[in-house]
């Protein structure tokens, strides 16, 4: 009888491992532009960049989770890594009903904004981490593909705005991660710190954009029917 139990439960962690395995390959390879002139229809562009966007939070997400195991030793760690995020001074919605008082076209140029200010310290965490001690593949690798697929994530959203709302364009806030100057030339365990910080932060607004553009396609989309 035990073994028949673990037997299905094996099987279910195979078919749920297969299934995000297929889903990952599935946006790596999804093209957010059908073509060069990007005539792909706005509906279909909207759930081509929803994927993305949930795509690119699960790897942060899975980044921030192998840091943690890796690094964080206890609460004391914790308390001492933990800093505003370069990005909270950006007033963003807190919830659905504030999102609702934001015109559709100010809020893409926040996501924008938002996915734009994560080129650097991006660049910053893959040349980073390779310097630190015992940096797991797991992780570099993690950055390096959010790298790539924040740029097929920014072409989509430029596209969705270009669609949407063309005299928009060029409206984004320009946002500099001042943290970043603080990771060069300190010790190990403040490294790890201020890493331990920008993952979170990067984590944190990559969850605020995931949810944004899921509301943005609900209201712009399916005119709030969902």
């Amino acid at each position: 009888m035990n073994s028949q139990v673990s037997a299905r439960k094996a099987g279910t962690l195979l078919l749920l491992m297969m299934s995000n395995l297929l889903f990952c390959q599935n946006v790596q390879t999804l093209p957010v532009c059908s073509g060069g002139d990007c005539q792909t229809p706005l509906p279909e562009l909207f759930d081509r960049v929803v994927m993305l966007s949930h795509y690119i939070h699960t790897l942060y997400t899975d980044m921030f989770i192998e840091f943690d195991k890796q690094y964080v030793q206890d609460r004391e760690f914790i308390a001492k890594a933990i800093n505003d995020c370069p990005t909270s001074s950006l007033a963003t919605p807190e919830d659905k009903e504030q999102a609702q008082k934001v015109p559709p076209e100010v809020l893409l140029n926040l996501i924008l904004s938002l996915v734009h200010s994560w080129n650097d310290p991006l660049f910053q965490l893959i040349t980073g981490l390779g310097g630190i001690h015992e940096a797991p593949d797991a992780i570099i690798s993690r950055a390096k593909e959010i790298e790539e697929q924040n740029k097929r994530l920014l072409e989509g959203i430029e596209k969705i705005i270009s669609q949407a709302y063309p005299e928009a364009k060029g409206n984004e806030i320009y946002l500099v991660w001042s943290q970043l100057p603080s990771l060069q030339g300190v010790d190990e365990e403040s490294k790890d710190l201020a890493f331990y910080n920008n993952i979170r932060c990067l984590r944190r607004d990559s969850h605020k954009v995931d949810n944004y553009l899921k509301f943005l396609r609900c209201q712009i989309v399916h005119k709030n029917n969902c």
